[in-house]
């Protein structure tokens, strides 16, 4: 039986066992008024009940959990193949001169702004941008808005000059991204709960 499916089956179980406590008790056979015929609850029931909800609580809750971080880790690779698609495209429109270089000069040092307006503008052959499709900004704009990293929350870019090393994560930004190379990661450590490093996505 798959994993969710066990939850779930565990979870119904430990209610019904809740209904039969509550439901189930024995009636007074005294009658002295109209509600006589029920009784309270006793501590043993009680605490019974309390034990079951807290052992449901304690299976269903990580399940439910974990389901949520998979979901996450999955949004994170739609985003990462989606932007590096986008990238492309630019390049391949742009005289091979990827986002993020000011007045798409490729000598320049890559900015952030530069390559938030490249991609959610319209652009010409050049790089320039233009908030219309006038005159020759024929191309884009390639992305809505810079994408969220749906792990960290973080929507910030640490930009990676030419000939700079690709650095190790540190969560201090949503992405780190290198124009002369076009390589994008998300900026996390650590891994995915199936072990694979973040920045193998």
């Amino acid at each position: 039986m798959p994993r969710r499916a066990q939850t779930s089956f565990l979870a119904m179980k430990m209610l019904s066992l809740i209904r039969n406590i509550f439901n189930g008790r024995p009636r007074d056979s005294r009658r002295h008024s109209p509600h006589s015929h029920l009784r309270a609850f006793s501590i043993t029931e009680i605490t019974i009940a309390v034990a079951v909800v807290g052992i449901l609580v304690a299976v269903v809750v990580p399940q439910y959990t974990n389901t949520s971080q998979q979901t996450r880790e999955n949004s994170l690779r739609g985003e990462m193949q989606y932007m590096r698609t986008q990238i492309v495209v630019f390049k391949a429109q742009h005289q091979d001169i990827p986002p993020g270089y000011p007045q798409g000069v490729a000598e320049n040092s890559p900015t952030e702004t530069d390559l938030l307006a490249q991609m959610t503008l319209h652009s010409d052959i050049t790089c320039r941008v233009n908030q219309w499709p006038v005159g020759g900004y024929l191309y884009g704009p390639y992305l809505r808005k810079l994408p969220t990293n749906p792990i960290n929350g973080l929507s910030t870019f640490r930009m990676i000059g030419n000939n700079q090393p690709f650095p190790i994560a540190d969560g201090t930004t949503g992405w780190i991204y290198k124009p002369q190379t076009q390589e994008l990661e998300p900026n996390l450590e650590g891994n995915d709960a199936s072990g694979t490093p973040f920045s193998a996505y």
